[in-house]
């Protein structure tokens, strides 16, 4: 080994859901959303001034920052814009996590937490959920560094309501509570009220998944405005220019659509209670879903066994070869064309195998 291979900083990556490129392929693997942005996302991107590609973005973000202040009746110093909630989450975890006492998040929830510890070589707790994959509320009562809670949680599908992140909260005022609420829009209620009442709450939200733009990387905090300004002032240390110019002009159009907003959101909503039903006549047992995808375990065949065959019929869903949930499918809802044709080759490979 040379001597400059000691001074690599050494990580295990996360790994991001598969993107595969195949001609006809059902995509229900890294729970996008199966419909296209909002109209006037789609008019702003024909009408963008190319002209404005050779400035830089504003590094304020200002833009994205008022209309998600306006949206969610907050002031602007309340917000903060980031690539994708990733890159949010990657920001707080610079930010508030410091201290020698180790950082709390689920043994099994969003597989990114554990990885930004390591890489900002910061300690950390994960608690183990119950048997029916919840949160065991008690279990963050200990002294801690901060805590991190998916809420509804990512990839169990399971939501817990505003009290029960108020209690966690309450019992935690010493420290930075992240609240990361990627799939709140699919029938949960958010936490966003309790930054009210408590100064240490940071809520996270994104654009990839009720808003229909993976693709542009849009993601936002909203919490006191000492919370915010810490992580500008870390953000403005690491990369002035986070948010290019498209994404903050689309990303705008996005949140002024607020009827196509709820249009979608009840379709997917729709479409997972029916699939829900349909999973269960084929003998898939699964958590309540509050989210744009089913966390499903068949009663007798193994998810892997399913999974490779979903992928021969050129269906993508995903699976997770981790203990505790090595027997389950994250299943993003697609179409109701998608989930038909999901369910029939189910039900195919159930009566094959």
């Amino acid at each position: 080994m040379k001597a400059w291979e000691n001074n690599i900083r050494k990580i295990v990556p996360y790994t991001p859901g598969e993107q595969p490129d195949s001609p006809n392929m059902i995509k229900l693997n890294t729970n996008e959303n199966p419909y296209p942005p909002a109209l006037g996302v789609q008019k702003a991107i024909r009408e963008f001034q190319m002209e404005r590609l050779k400035l830089y973005p504003d590094p304020t973000s200002n833009l994205l920052v008022k209309a998600l202040a306006d949206y969610y009746k907050l002031e602007e110093n309340q917000v903060f814009v980031g690539v994708g909630s990733d890159d949010v989450l990657a920001m707080a975890f610079m930010t508030f996590f410091n201290s020698d006492k180790p950082i709390l998040f689920p043994d099994i929830t969003y597989s990114f937490y554990d990885v930004w510890a390591d890489l900002f070589r910061i300690p950390y707790v994960r608690p183990a959920l119950d048997v029916d994959f919840r949160i065991k509320k008690e279990d963050y009562y200990r002294e801690n560094g901060g805590i991190v809670i998916a809420n509804p949680n990512a990839p169990t599908s399971i939501y817990e309501d505003v009290n029960f992140i108020r209690d966690i909260v309450e019992h935690n005022q010493e420290s930075i509570v992240i609240v990361d609420e990627a799939y709140i829009d699919f029938g949960g209620k958010s936490s966003l009220e309790l930054i009210k009442e408590f100064d240490n709450l940071l809520v996270v939200q994104t654009f990839s998944k009720s808003r229909s733009m993976a693709g542009m990387r849009i993601g936002y905090a909203m919490g006191n405005p000492a919370l915010i300004k810490a992580i500008n002032d870390v953000k403005y240390s690491y990369n002035s220019y986070t948010m290019n110019q498209t994404s903050l002009y689309y990303g705008v159009e996005a949140v002024k659509d607020e009827t196509y907003f709820k249009e979608t959101l009840e379709k997917i909503i729709t479409t997972r209670e029916w699939v829900k039903e349909e999973l269960k006549k084929l003998e898939f047992s699964f958590p309540d879903s509050k989210t744009n995808f089913i966390f499903a375990s068949h009663k007798f065949i193994p998810a892997a066994e399913i999974f490779n065959a979903l992928r021969e019929e050129n269906i993508f869903v995903r699976y997770f070869n981790k203990p505790g949930i090595n027997n389950y499918l994250r299943i993003t809802i697609g179409t109701d064309e998608e989930m038909k044709q999901l369910l029939k080759a189910l039900e195919q490979i159930i009566n094959r195998i």
